[in-house]
């Protein structure tokens, strides 16, 4: 059975699209250059050029900051293989789920250089829009068309040949800037958003290494600090169970260190076990509504966040309970300093292993901390949360406008929607 095409469009082998656009590959329009194996011995922490990476780039499309992560080269560079601000990069290795085929524009800094495992975009035809064609390179469509044609079975990889072969919707040159203009005052808006998430969290770590060595005190606090170890503290410190209890019931949330994060229990992605499961290992670890839990084993030892739930729950080793008596001490409080600048390093020190990093219970009992009297706890703890607060709010805003972005993405791109 046909599919009926309303007036003013057409089907073509990538859907239906407006009767102005076509559907065509990109090959002989566009050019993808492959980048250059600079040598490893060439490497520093330091130095002229930085080095581009398919770590770069974020899952969903654009440019990521890497931080300390940055690598920098010091040898011999060919001119040819210097970007520039406003260059178009596509990542033709998947190091991470998703990442294959994502694009993003080299920013105002100077210096970066065209690695191997990456394209070089540049435009051939007066008749296409690079600022569209980054987003069409983002967009589910082509993603997927992308994996498609990839080879490899543990690293998916892909090639210019392979990119330009895959068909795209384009619009007249006016609709396509357009499209980029909208879509990119979207991106202002979320490049906003993260800068203002990052100086709230910087803000939060001042006030965190402050309040909570006493460096700074609230109003009408004046009473005496001691040093104590969580041992001192704690009227229980106890981990989950040992073995894995057989998943896939309905009964009883199942908790590991993958469902904990600075500060937030996240429930979203925890499995669920059956009530004969469940209770074979809770008596172990009676975790209560209220109890600091602290991941111990792996790559997020040292994330720390309250139990906000009166449901009870299992919990696996790689996770520690600490309970503490409300009376004398604020379980947030211990929360915080965990995880301040402090803690983290001191938890950092107690790790062992190789492959897999570990915090002992003995370890986690001799962490010491400076202790305010108990009001002065809950007081800082408030401070803190409500900058917590302010913090996800910022978040759920940025995942809004991202979502929204999406969304526009989907319709602007596939003509649903026109701008012109």
């Amino acid at each position: 059975m046909s599919q009926t095409v309303k007036p003013g469009y057409k089907q073509t082998e990538v859907g239906v699209i407006p009767e102005e656009w076509e559907a065509v590959p990109l090959k002989g329009k566009v050019s993808i250059a492959h980048g250059f194996a600079f040598a490893s011995e060439h490497f520093a922490g330091h130095g002229p050029y930085r080095l581009a990476t398919p770590g770069h780039f974020y899952e969903a499309g654009g440019f990521r900051d890497i931080g300390e992560k940055q690598k920098y080269y010091v040898g011999p560079v060919p001119s040819d293989y210097v970007l520039k601000p406003g260059d178009v990069i596509v990542a033709m290795t998947e190091q991470a789920d998703g990442l294959l085929g994502s694009a993003a524009v080299i920013p105002e800094q100077h210096g970066y250089l065209h690695n191997q495992r990456l394209g070089r975009v540049k435009v051939l035809s007066s008749d296409i829009q690079l600022d569209y064609l980054v987003y069409v390179f983002n967009s589910p469509s082509y993603r997927a068309k992308v994996r498609e044609t990839a080879a490899g079975t543990k690293v998916k990889h892909t090639s210019p040949e392979k990119l330009l072969e895959i068909s795209v919707r384009m619009p007249p040159l006016p609709e396509q800037r357009a499209i980029a203009s909208a879509l990119s005052d979207v991106d202002a808006l979320l490049a906003a958003l993260d800068r203002l998430i990052a100086k709230q969290r910087d803000l939060k770590q001042a006030a965190m290494q402050q309040l909570l060595t006493g460096q700074t005190r609230l109003p009408g606090f004046k009473g005496k600090w001691e040093t104590k170890t969580l041992h001192d503290v704690c009227q229980k410190i106890q981990d989950g169970t040992h073995f894995s209890p057989k998943l896939g019931g309905n009964d009883y949330l199942y908790v590991t260190s993958k469902n904990i994060r600075f500060g937030m229990l996240d429930m979203s992605t925890a499995e669920r076990i059956s009530a004969a499961e469940h209770f074979k290992i809770y008596a172990r670890c009676d975790v209560k509504k209220g109890d600091l839990l602290l991941t111990k084993d792996g790559a997020n030892t040292g994330n720390a966040a309250l139990n906000p739930m009166d449901e009870p729950f299992s919990l696996l080793s790689s996770v520690a309970m600490l309970r503490f008596d409300s009376r004398n001490h604020s379980a947030a409080y211990f929360m915080y300093q965990i995880l301040s600048n402090f803690g983290q390093m001191q938890i950092k020190d107690a790790m062992s292993g190789n492959a897999i990093t570990r915090l002992t219970l003995q370890k986690i009992r001799a962490l010491r901390f400076s202790v305010a009297p108990l009001p002065e706890q809950t007081a800082i703890a408030t401070v803190l949360s409500d900058m917590d607060l302010e913090l996800a709010a910022l978040e759920q805003r940025r995942d809004k406008t991202r979502a929204l972005k999406q969304g526009m993405m989907q319709e602007l791109l596939t003509g649903r929607t026109r701008l012109v």
